[in-house]
């Protein structure tokens, strides 16, 4: 009797799940702490998590579960992060308007001792005039009366000056804290260079000027398989490589002129006073130096591996509003990458 082959089903390994997004990451943390899902608590969890935070991390961990609100605000205060500096604001101008408020009640008080005084001033010339012969004990118990009177308006004065300069100072402490949170809410954290915030509002001063935005050049920077570098060697790497960009690129720039980190690995240049002709040269040495400076060991014994970007250009000149040069720089910017041969393209050129 002939028996059946003895067949071996081969079951295919089941894929392995694929690991979460930073997004994903963030948003399972947030559930599992069941903190709501506003913009400036991802920001929150994003820097703590992604962000290697250890300092905020410890700090959101010791709110425990389900934590205030106005607990994780503090904390996104403390540490200066862009997403509450708005809120850091209204802070600032709530506690200015209550002092105000108060100042004016003390100056309230201390207009109505006066007035009490005076009235009470009124009172004993008019006792003595009406009365020449009065007794010497009766006067003197009238200008003692007048006396202590004037000792509450004077020492009411004095608690009022001394608040008055307590405010003052208070005032000038949250001014130098507003300008913190607003140089901290344009300056980028990872690198130390402005941000997109800082980008977006000189491009918008350009074209506030009276006499136009013509005459500057924006180029928009992405480092090449950037993702696929760091997920081979390593977010460290990444971001070390990151930071020596950061600190090549404002080596490259004149009093002038910006540069700033508008994404993970976009960087943007504002020249001012270039010309087409210029603004290609510039970015020919700004790729020329990247590729001559940023040789980087590799963690698999090859040879060093050398950092290539793509640049893209546009002119303000072909530009009536500033979020159009970005949309035009940006344009630039995917033909280049499009491109390898050409890592520099110009809009409409």
């Amino acid at each position: 009797m002939r028996t059946a082959p003895n067949l071996q089903v081969q079951r295919e390994a089941a894929p392995r799940p694929a690991a979460p997004t930073d997004i994903q990451r963030i948003a399972q943390h947030m559930a599992r702490l069941t903190i709501a899902g506003l913009p400036r608590n991802y920001e929150l969890l994003h820097e703590a998590i992604i962000g290697q935070n250890a300092g905020l991390a410890q700090d959101i961990a010791a709110l425990g579960p389900s934590p205030r609100q106005a607990s994780l605000d503090e904390l996104g205060l403390k540490y200066r992060l862009v997403s509450h500096c708005g809120l850091a604001s209204e802070v600032s101008h709530g506690e200015a308007s209550k002092m105000l408020r108060e100042a004016a009640e003390r100056l309230s008080e201390s207009l109505r001792q006066k007035q009490a005084f005076v009235r009470a001033a009124e009172t004993a010339l008019q006792s003595i005039a009406g009365n020449l012969d009065q007794s010497l004990g009766s006067f003197m118990s009238e200008m003692e009366y007048l006396s202590t009177s004037l000792s509450t308006v004077l020492a009411s004065e004095k608690d009022v000056e001394a608040r008055l300069r307590s405010d003052v100072e208070r005032l000038e402490t949250i001014e130098l804290g507003l300008a913190a949170a607003h140089s901290a809410s344009a300056t980028d954290k990872l690198t130390g260079i402005p941000n997109r915030i800082a980008l977006n509002k000189a491009i918008a001063d350009l074209y506030d000027r009276e006499e136009g935005a013509s005459g500057n050049a924006l180029i928009m920077v992405d480092v090449d398989d950037f993702k696929a570098l760091s997920t081979r060697y390593g977010t460290q790497v990444g971001t070390r490589l990151l930071k020596k960009l950061a600190d090549l690129f404002r080596k490259s720039i004149k009093k002038n002129d910006l540069v700033a980190r508008t994404d993970g690995d976009e960087f943007a240049f504002l020249f001012a006073n270039v010309g087409m002709q210029e603004a290609l040269a510039i970015a020919d040495r700004l790729r020329a130096s990247v590729e001559d400076h940023l040789a980087f060991a590799t963690s698999d014994n090859t040879a060093p591996a050398k950092l290539t970007i793509s640049l893209g250009i546009a002119l303000s000149a072909d530009a009536a509003t500033a979020s159009q040069l970005q949309a035009n720089a940006r344009v630039a910017l995917h033909a280049a990458q499009s491109n390898r041969r050409q890592p520099v393209q110009a809009f409409g050129r």
